[in-house]
């Protein structure tokens, strides 16, 4: 079934458009400079609708909302280790929540609605819930696919068994679904060395995980 935006959609995606056009931070594709959370939002778009295309109208909001002013809290403003990093990311996900959600209610979207894609954003009810496993299978393979060269040149002390840990921990997140959209990418071959080595290192505990969802 081919989706249907409807008016009332349309506007929200819009308006989360405009908050990531004021992003000051920037990217640059063949030449041409965009705001950087601009076209995060718009992987995030092409990536879901290729992996599912039968996505719902508020998994598609919550996909375009992922990284909405990202920018608004630095990394900096919390202390450079792992309880800082998680209090920081815990913040961002609320921002993004609140912010989607302020523009759902003005678009006419019910409490349920602006509630369920905040779960979304949250990270809440992952492997329970499909709509909020599948927005973590799309981030996940994003971030493979855009963003992990980024990811290598910023952590450049990391050795491969770093990264390797790194991709496994993120292969623990996804589900089935989530792992072939990932090694069905087109990757350079030092990204691809990586990807299959974390693979082959957590053989054991992603067999697991395909057995549960087969129950």
């Amino acid at each position: 079934m081919t989706f249907k935006p409807t008016p009332q959609f349309e506007t929200v995606i819009k308006a989360i458009d405009t908050v990531n056009a004021e992003d000051p931070r920037t990217t640059t594709i063949d030449g041409v400079e965009y705001p950087y959370e601009t076209v995060y939002a718009d992987r995030m778009t092409a990536t879901l609708a290729r992996m599912y295309p039968e996505a719902s109208e508020l998994l598609r909001i919550a996909a375009r909302a992922q990284h909405i002013r990202r920018w608004q809290i630095p990394r900096d403003t919390y202390p450079r280790n792992r309880e800082g990093y998680q209090k920081w990311r815990l913040s961002m996900r609320q921002l993004h929540s609140d912010l989607v959600g302020d523009i759902m209610a003005k678009n006419g979207y019910s409490a349920d609605d602006i509630a369920l894609v905040g779960s979304f954003l949250r990270k809440e009810r992952l492997k329970r819930e499909a709509d909020s496993q599948a927005l973590e299978n799309v981030v996940d393979v994003v971030f493979i696919d855009f963003y992990w060269d980024e990811f290598v040149a910023k952590f450049s002390d990391y050795d491969d068994d770093k990264l390797i840990d790194i991709v496994g921990k993120t292969l623990r997140k996804m589900s089935s679904h989530g792992h072939q959209a990932a090694l069905a990418l087109d990757l350079p071959a030092a990204t691809a060395k990586i990807v299959l080595a974390a693979v082959e290192r957590e053989k054991h505990t992603l067999a697991k995980m395909v057995e549960r969802e087969a129950k």
